[in-house]
C-alpha cells in the first residue's frame, strides 16, 4: 500500500436520510430545459434537524439528492401555476415574471414522499421524491399530508415474469 498522510483528512460523516416529511426548502439551482419546456430545480433543506442535508451529501458523496422537474408545456401549465404561487406565497414581495434565474434562493414548501426502484445493480431501492409543493406558511402549520410509500408492481420487479404465464390444468398434459 502507498504511504498515505492521514493528518489532515475529515472522517467521514454518518449520514442520516430524510424522512419523509413537509419541509422549509430553499431553491439553490435553476435550469431551463427549453426543447422539453421544464425546469430543473435544485434544493436544499433550510430549516430544522435536516438544514444543509443535501449540501452536506454532496460534501461527502459527491451527489446532489435535492432536486425535481416543473413542466411548463401547456397541459402542465396548471401545476407550473401551483408551483409559482407556492414560492410568491412563502417569499414576500416576490412575483415570479418568468425569469427562471430569480427563483434561486428563494424559500418554497416541500412535501417529500417514498417511492420504490429498481437501482442500476438490479436491487429494489428506496428514494424520496417532491410529492407536493406548498407555501412554507402551510408547512410550519402541517397543512399536508405525507402519502403512503409507492411500492413498485409485482411485474416491476427484478426476476419478474414479462408476460403471463399460461397455467394448464392436468387435463391439458399431453402425457396424462
Amino acid at each position: 500500500m502507498k504511504n498515505l498522510n492521514l493528518e489532515n483528512v475529515q472522517e467521514a460523516k454518518d449520514f442520516t436520510p430524510v424522512p419523509p416529511d413537509g419541509y422549509i426548502c430553499r431553491i439553490t439551482s435553476v435550469e431551463d430545459v427549453p426543447d422539453k419546456e421544464y425546469l430543473r430545480v435544485e434544493f436544499d433543506i433550510a430549516e430544522g434537524d435536516f438544514k444543509g442535508n443535501y449540501q452536506t451529501l454532496y460534501e461527502n458523496k459527491g451527489f446532489w439528492g435535492g432536486s425535481f422537474v416543473r413542466s411548463y408545456k401547456e397541459k402542465a401549465l396548471p401545476f407550473f401555476k401551483s408551483f409559482t404561487t407556492a414560492i410568491e406565497n412563502s417569499n414576500p414581495g416576490y412575483k415570479f415574471d418568468n425569469d427562471e434565474n430569480k427563483l434561486r434562493n428563494k424559500l418554497v414548501g416541500l412535501v417529500l414522499a417514498e417511492e420504490e426502484y429498481v437501482g442500476n445493480d438490479n436491487k429494489v431501492k428506496t428514494r424520496l421524491y417532491v410529492d407536493q409543493i406548498r407555501s412554507i406558511d402551510k408547512i410550519r402549520s402541517g397543512d399536508f399530508k405525507i402519502p403512503e410509500k409507492k411500492i413498485l408492481a409485482v411485474n416491476e420487479r427484478p426476476g419478474a415474469a414479462s408476460t403471463p404465464i399460461d397455467i394448464m390444468s392436468d387435463e391439458d398434459l399431453p402425457f396424462n
